[in-house]
């Protein structure tokens, strides 16, 4: 074992059981930029369908979503305690909210509603929406990565990239919530291009001496469809899964953001400011891009209250020369040709368009129901294609960052519900 650090001197354990040689001391794999996080869990395991709420970023049009989530979960212990919905952003009482935020992960440490459970990864099995006789199930793998190792600057050649540009003014409010909270819950899904499935595979079939231990297996909440856990923390194995990730790194690139990219420059803008140990890593939930659970989607636009004039002004030739996209207006579909902005993609265009109309109000939406659902009075909702995921990698590495908001993983149910925590403050 390591020696205790300067924080732990006398006994590696404070008040409340929290090991702090182990926390910061993570074992770590430098040359793909890995670390061995000691992974949070509730205590009690009874309620962990109330526990787990979908990213923050989902529903954010749709307050009755979080409404029903808030009634379904009542007064039990609930990761919803620990996030700030996107959908409330708007709101006068951000400060308090995040006051509490901060005051509920104390209380959940001090009275012992979460706890330390094991050093190690977890890999996770989540069947999305499943009709009757199952779903399609989606692997994924828990670890910890070095902020170092990314960078979230278009044309950046790190290890962890980037898929979409970084709107750097959505920084500083996620900034506000993370610097004085006292553990994370990442709902940051992170690719890696598997073709073979190497690492999940070897996540499934270890450690060989003895079977898998489940840490969890339950329904989520308001159709999020199936999840379950396993405890990975043999050396072995964790070993294994670093080499296998270090075979697949192709010209200084190895993790492509999927989900959660503003959380992810979030956690980096942290540890600039605090560059400790704590801070240096993130938790994410790595994914095979091959993975035959894994859909791309478009994410789609609505905007708010639009000028009489907008299809004038993004409007292209009738023929030729732009892309044509669907438009919905009072539930109605009709198609229009857009300009051509110098984008390979419909969506980069468009978006060029709209950031050149000033103080639109967009929306970014998850599913085409809820476009429709919006798309009412003189809202106005564009439909996208979605881009395929073969061409993720191969444009990434080398263009860059894809315009934002280009594709999602999936409906929003299908997001990353927050249920594995860290602790990024002694």
């Amino acid at each position: 074992m390591k020696s205790p650090s300067p924080r732990s001197q006398g006994s590696p354990f404070d008040k409340r059981g929290i090991f702090h040689d182990k926390i910061l001391h993570m074992k770590t794999y430098d040359k793909v930029g890995l670390a061995v996080p000691t992974i949070i869990l509730p205590k009690d395991t009874n309620n962990l369908d109330k526990w787990a709420v979908v990213a923050c970023d989902q529903f954010t049009s749709e307050k009755e979503y979080w409404e029903e989530a808030d009634k379904f979960i009542g007064d039990e212990p609930s990761t919803l305690r620990l996030i700030y919905p996107e959908v409330y952003l708007e709101e006068d009482n951000k400060e308090e909210r995040i006051q509490k935020i901060n005051q509920t992960m104390q209380e959940y440490l001090d009275k012992g509603i979460v706890e330390e459970k094991f050093e190690g990864f977890v890999y996770v099995e989540r069947t999305l929406n499943p009709p009757a006789g199952g779903g399609k199930v989606r692997k994924g793998l828990v670890v910890a990565l070095d902020l170092e190792k990314y960078d979230f600057h278009k044309g950046a050649k790190t290890l962890i990239r980037a898929t979409e540009k970084t709107v750097e003014e959505r920084i500083p409010p996620r900034v506000a919530i993370r610097e004085n909270a006292l553990i994370e819950l990442p709902h940051i899904m992170v690719l890696i291009d598997d073709q073979n499935d190497i690492i999940m595979k070897g996540a499934r079939s270890a450690p060989l001496q003895k079977p898998l231990q489940k840490i969890y297996d339950f329904d989520l909440m308001l159709g999020g469809g199936h999840i379950r856990g396993y405890k990975i923390d043999d050396e072995k194995t964790i070993q294994q899964i670093a080499e296998g990730l270090e075979g697949l790194i192709k010209d200084d690139f190895l993790y492509a953001m999927g989900d959660g990219n503003h959380s992810l420059a979030t956690a980096k803008a942290c540890y600039e400011a605090d560059p400790n140990e704590l801070n240096r890593y993130a938790l994410v939930e790595l994914v095979n891009i091959h993975d035959e659970a894994l859909e791309f989607e478009a994410i789609h636009r609505v905007v708010f209250d639009a000028p009489a004039n907008i299809l004038e002004m993004i409007s292209g030739p009738p023929a030729g020369g732009g892309e044509e996209i669907e438009i919905i207006k009072n539930g109605e579909k009709e198609n229009i040709r857009i300009k051509n902005m110098g984008s390979n993609l419909a969506v980069g265009n468009l978006q060029i368009l709209l950031d050149s109309i000033p103080n639109l109000k967009i929306d970014y939406v998850h599913g085409e129901e809820s476009v429709k659902k919006l798309s009412a009075g003189n809202n106005i909702g564009f439909i996208l294609p979605v881009m395929t995921k073969d061409q993720l990698f191969p444009t990434v590495a080398q263009d860059g960052a894809l315009p934002r908001k280009t594709f999602s993983m999936g409906e929003a149910e299908e997001k990353r519900y927050y249920l594995e925590a860290r602790r990024i403050k002694p």
